[in-house]
């Protein structure tokens, strides 16, 4: 009997903590409709991102390599042809394949991760655009429509393709000046309500396919992403403060404001009103994720489709909010910026209702896991897929992240703020490796922290002098991870700019001969 292909759904909850869901031990009520799907799902506790940023982490996700490989680094990066992405490999195994996209990065930068998608339908921006979309037969009216759009995508990602690769126009965008107009013009947190309304459409009443033809849905949901504006009732909740305090209110317009306050490293601890103030109206944005995502989950139960998909929850990255002196997701490779939710649930039966996973485990292999589920793995990678990450697994719980901050972003800091992004490694690049109960962090050539997750998930107390045998066990495995992926790198990644800042920065850190 020939294999039954699963539709499989990837929703990626873009910058969501994998420490704020009750599932995961997070002791305020954020996140219920998630939190009682994870009881339906086999659920990965550790987790780890290839990457603290989007573009390098859709990029993994999509290609299964690490970014040494793919070579996503850069606001500037195009993925290489040589590796194909999971909608390519999809698609060519006869499923019908569709993204919902809400982040910019990965919907609107014309950088290679749309390739593979028969149908993209981007959120970003004050109409929703169709950059992939094959004309079907429509009016003239419609017709008329689709130019428009597809003339206005091309516009927007022109403008962005021009400010991504300007350091200046770069910095321009992200003064308090410019942003607020970019961020109005563009709704650049899309509209998660519209995009999961429309991919539970496809899923449900799967209009122009075949009857047994599958589908792989990719979602992208920026709720929680900077800036903050949740809903009153919701910020009532989870930040009543915010409510009655003037100063807390200015200082949320300045932060929502301030894109380069989100790059750059705090100049001194930030004060607890702040933090408090950060925690709640995150959580005001994740309580608000939660509930569209519900609804989403209730349609599909009702109609049958929910059973029909293997279902892979995760984040592409977290988000720091105020710890160690950090607000985004730019320079570090801590825990709130790389250990991600994961959830898997699989009507065939694979992954087991209510299993926990406490083994460390990239997020990267979710490529292999959706081929693995569709039939299309080789033989090498269906070892990888997520349903072997137990006590056979091939990468014995272990797991890497790998940090390069964009260059465009770097030379900003290092003008605007040169001694702080000296002292806090804003040029330098960062690699980690999770095993066993340990997770050492080597930034440079020569500064390494090591922590013990198991007794110190906050990664509070760094070990490396108490325990320097471990410290070099784990350097050892970083060597041997650097030396297998530089092997790689010579048959499959291609360095597409010609920017020589670009290739002389690379060659620095080690990515380039």
């Amino acid at each position: 009997m020939a294999h039954r292909q699963p539709d499989i759904v990837l929703l990626v909850l873009d910058t969501r903590r994998a420490d704020r869901f009750a599932c995961l031990g997070y002791p305020t009520q954020t996140s219920p409709n998630l939190d009682a799907f994870a009881r339906e799902c086999t659920r990965f506790n550790w987790a780890i991102a290839p990457a603290q940023w989007s573009i390098p982490a859709h990029a993994s996700l999509f290609t299964g390599e690490y970014p040494s490989v793919h070579g996503m680094f850069q606001t500037t990066s195009v993925l290489s042809e040589a590796l194909p992405t999971l909608a390519e490999r999809l698609r060519d195994g006869g499923y019908f394949t569709a993204a919902f996209c809400n982040n910019p990065l990965v919907g609107v930068v014309n950088n290679g991760l749309r390739r593979g998608f028969q149908s993209f339908l981007n959120y970003v921006g004050l109409i929703t655009t169709h950059p992939n979309q094959a004309s079907a037969q429509s009016s003239l009216l419609d017709k008329y429509r689709q130019w428009f759009k597809r003339k206005f995508a091309e516009f927007v990602s022109g403008v962005q393709g021009a400010v991504a690769n300007s350091e200046r126009l770069t910095e321009l965008s992200f003064t308090p000046l410019f942003f607020p107009i970019w961020q109005a013009a563009l709704s650049l947190k899309g509209n998660s309500a519209r995009s999961l309304n429309d991919a539970a459409r496809l899923l449900i009443r799967r209009e122009g396919l075949s009857p047994r033809q599958p589908i792989f849905c990719f979602i992208n949901l920026m709720d929680t992403h900077m800036p903050y504006h949740a809903p009153r009732r919701l910020v009532e909740r989870f930040a009543p403060q915010f409510l009655c305090d003037r100063e807390l209110q200015r200082y949320l317009r300045r932060f929502n404001s301030d894109a380069f306050g989100w790059l750059a490293p705090l100049e001194d601890e930030i004060a607890p009103a702040h933090k408090a103030l950060l925690d709640g109206m995150y959580d005001a944005q994740a309580a608000w994720q939660d509930e569209m995502v519900g609804a989403f989950f209730d349609k599909l139960r009702a109609s049958g489709a929910l059973d029909r998909a293997l279902f892979i929850i995760t984040a592409d990255h977290g988000e720091h909010l105020g710890e160690r002196a950090l607000v985004g997701h730019t320079i570090s490779l801590y825990n709130e910026l790389i250990h991600v939710p994961l959830l898997v649930r699989d009507p065939q039966g694979e992954f087991a209702p209510g299993a926990c996973v406490d083994r460390f485990v990239s997020s990267r292999r979710l490529f292999h896991t959706a081929l693995a589920a569709a039939g299309l793995a080789s033989p090498a990678e269906r070892t990888l897929s997520l349903a072997n990450a137990g006590a056979n697994d091939p990468e014995h719980g272990e797991a890497f992240s790998e940090a390069i901050l964009p260059l465009n972003v770097q030379h900003m800091l290092m003008r605007r703020k040169p001694e702080l992004a000296r002292r806090r490694g804003a040029d330098q690049r960062r690699i980690a490796v999770c095993s066993g109960r340990y997770k050492l962090i080597q930034t440079g050539a020569d500064r390494f922290e090591l922590y013990d997750l198991a007794r110190d998930p906050g990664e509070m107390e760094n070990l490396c002098d108490a325990l320097p045998a471990q410290v070099e066990a784990l350097r050892e495995r970083l060597r041997a991870f650097a030396l297998h992926q530089s092997g790689r790198q010579a048959t499959e990644q291609a360095v597409t700019s010609d920017d020589p800042l670009v290739l002389n920065r690379l060659r620095d850190l080690g990515y380039l001969e």
